[in-house]
């Protein structure tokens, strides 16, 4: 049975016998095209790229079993079969050498025009199945790799355009997406080919629940549907224009905004096509939920941290303050980073200190040792009994855990300064001159019972300290003691203002994949200070 028009190209140099062929292919419904040499029919072949060749074995110019090869070593035609036809080389060894050479069929003369046309079919429906089959490949090769590239977007606008781009290309037509990413404001995309660049548009805030409602309704699930061109000028003035839509509205749970991908219907979609366009849909539904997802925790970690960490800093005359609290770029979940400026009489308490891991448990050791902090200063400051404190409260609440602090208590007046740290990077001392850290400390919190050692100093005024966590400069590709030296030289100079010099230093390290906690502080002239 005929699967369809096919334009076939028929080399001959018979005219009779062209004539013959050409008609039983057009009275079967084929566009017939002809040659009457090897090298015209080569021209042919790259020009019209027909859908079969009817190849004369024996041509003027060339053999066609030579024309058969160059068609099938071409990558661009080695798909367009050839059908090989001879009235003079018709012996088994004539047939098997065209096959060999690349002949899909060979039919010796005199031929039916029965059997012609059942060859003719039989051949283009082999191929036709292979072709779909191979555009296919192609097509589920290209929706994994848009399907991977959206799952690695970190943005919603990076997402919609990989999304609407990916569509314009596998389907070679005008595409577009909408979505309604957590700050409620509709996102609209669209790609043209052969650019398929995606394009932000303009979009209406109701227009995603219209379009759910000529489909979808209020349920979860896929619905592949038609938008009517008309449709499409109301919903959108800058569409006016435009034709039919077919269309994918996902929605993966009830009462979650869908997201819509459409393409244009002209021509129609075939079963594949449409096939393509429904699994692009839903993972785009599937990617946009779980980036919806990422945003939401990611917010609620960074307010949960923040609630954590002191909401101000006090006024403390004498001294100049600047903080930075930096989450870490890639994960959602809280840490153990901390810092702390509290005042105590006369004198300052400043900490930072970092938990190990990353995790809602850190975070709430965390601030368990904040608080016991906080206690143990209240009366007599001593920071050994202090940290003695902190050490204890971990080992004993929370086994097997450790973390880093370092405290310094500071008399803004005179400038003499205490010291103790358990494990915590040494404060960069920036003075008369030189920029140095001060002396290791003790052992980590948690590990042991310990005695800490308070040291006794004096930061002269216009001198300034530096406190930070390991996640401003730990790389995996760089030596500890290289960051180190890289922040100690960059304190060599300090601005007036703190906050440009704090400004600087995370500059420098970029985003991390640690938090990052530091407080920089500079003893003024008196009746000076920050707040």
């Amino acid at each position: 049975m005929n699967e369809g028009s096919a334009t076939v190209l028929v080399v001959d140099d018979t005219p009779t016998k062209l004539y013959i062929l050409s008609s039983w292919l057009r009275r079967s419904g084929h566009e017939v095209v002809q040659a009457t040499g090897g090298l015209e029919a080569l021209a042919k072949v790259r020009e019209l790229r027909p859908d079969l060749v009817v190849l004369d074995v024996r041509l003027p110019d060339m053999s066609g079993y030579e024309v058969c090869e160059q068609i099938k070593a071409d990558a661009a035609t080695s798909s367009i079969p050839v059908i090989q036809i001879s009235g003079a080389a018709i012996t088994p060894a004539d047939r098997a050498q065209g096959l060999e050479r690349g002949a899909d069929a060979y039919l010796a003369e005199p031929v039916e025009p029965d059997e012609f046309a059942a060859t003719v079919e039989a051949t283009l429906r082999y191929y036709r199945a292979r072709q779909r089959a191979e555009r296919m490949a192609e097509r589920l090769a290209a929706l994994t790799q848009v399907s991977l590239a959206m799952n690695s977007s970190d943005t919603f606008e990076g997402l919609l355009a990989t999304a609407v781009e990916g569509a314009s290309r596998i389907l070679g037509r005008r595409a577009g997406v909408l979505a309604l990413p957590p700050d409620g404001r509709t996102r609209r995309f669209a790609a043209l080919p052969p650019e398929n660049i995606a394009v932000s548009k303009a979009a209406a805030p109701d227009t995603l629940l219209r379009l759910s409602a000529m489909s979808l309704g209020n349920t979860a699930g896929t619905e592949v549907f038609t938008v009517p061109g008309s449709d499409w000028t109301e919903l959108m003035p800058d569409a006016e224009g435009l034709g039919d839509a077919s269309a994918v509205i996902c929605r993966t749970k009830i009462g979650r905004p869908p997201v819509y991908l459409g393409v244009d219907a002209v021509p129609p979609l075939d079963a594949d096509e449409f096939n393509v366009l429904r699994q692009l849909g839903q993972a785009l539904a599937l990617s946009v939920d779980a980036l919806r997802a990422y945003a939401e925790e990611h917010a609620i970690a960074l307010t949960l941290q923040r609630s954590l960490l002191p909401a101000r800093i006090p006024e403390t005359p004498g001294l100049s303050i600047s903080w930075r609290y930096q989450p870490a770029v890639d994960n959602i979940e809280v840490g153990g980073d901390f810092y702390e400026v509290l005042r105590l009489g006369d004198q300052v308490l400043i900490a930072i200190g970092d938990v190990q891991g990353h995790s809602l448990l850190a975070a709430t050791v965390m601030a368990e040792l904040r608080h016991a902090l906080r206690a143990s200063l209240i009366g007599t400051v001593d920071l050994g009994v202090s940290m003695a404190l902190l050490n204890n409260v971990l080992r004993r609440y929370h086994p097997g855990m450790t973390a880093t602090v370092c405290l310094i208590l500071i008399a803004p007046e005179t400038g003499a300064m205490e010291v103790a740290n358990a494990g915590h990077i040494p404060p960069l001392i920036i003075g008369d001159g030189a920029v140095h850290y001060h002396d290791l400390g003790n052992l980590l919190l948690g590990v042991a019972e310990e005695t800490y050692r308070v040291d006794r100093l004096t930061l002269p005024e216009g001198g300034a300290v530096l406190l930070f966590t390991d996640g401003l400069i730990e790389d995996r590709d760089k030596l500890l003691d290289e960051s180190l030296e890289i922040v100690r030289q960059l304190a060599e100079v300090v601005e007036g203002d703190l906050e440009l010099f704090c400004d600087r230093l995370i500059k420098q390290f970029g985003a991390r994949e640690d938090d990052v906690a530091l407080v920089a502080f500079r003893r003024e002239a008196p009746g000076t200070g920050s707040s």
